[in-house]
């Protein structure tokens, strides 16, 4: 699956709320409630991810989750990392 072109990725941004791009990765932090409800998130990605056999970078900080999708294989952002993103979107956070 090759890379998406700059714009194929910004217009699928849009679609996604508060998801943008660094580099070669696209990003979010999801705020939740308490630590708990923090690493329930997590988990409930990890299964997401697992699914997908496509891992994001997960970085937990408190009641916070960032969230960083990049397909490595490829060197930049594909249809893979879009497609985790709005299914992890969907669980909320």
């Amino acid at each position: 699956m090759p890379p998406l072109a700059d714009a194929e990725i910004t217009a699928a941004l849009e679609t996604l709320p508060g998801w943008s791009r660094a580099g070669d990765e696209i990003v979010k932090t999801f705020a939740c409630e308490s630590f708990a409800a923090a690493i329930a998130f997590v988990v409930r990605v990890g299964f997401l991810a697992e699914r997908a056999d496509h891992h994001p970078d997960i970085d937990v900080r408190w009641r916070n989750v960032r969230i960083a999708l990049s397909t490595h294989s490829e060197h930049g952002l594909t249809n893979r990392d879009l497609d985790l993103a709005a299914e992890i979107e969907q669980l909320g956070g």
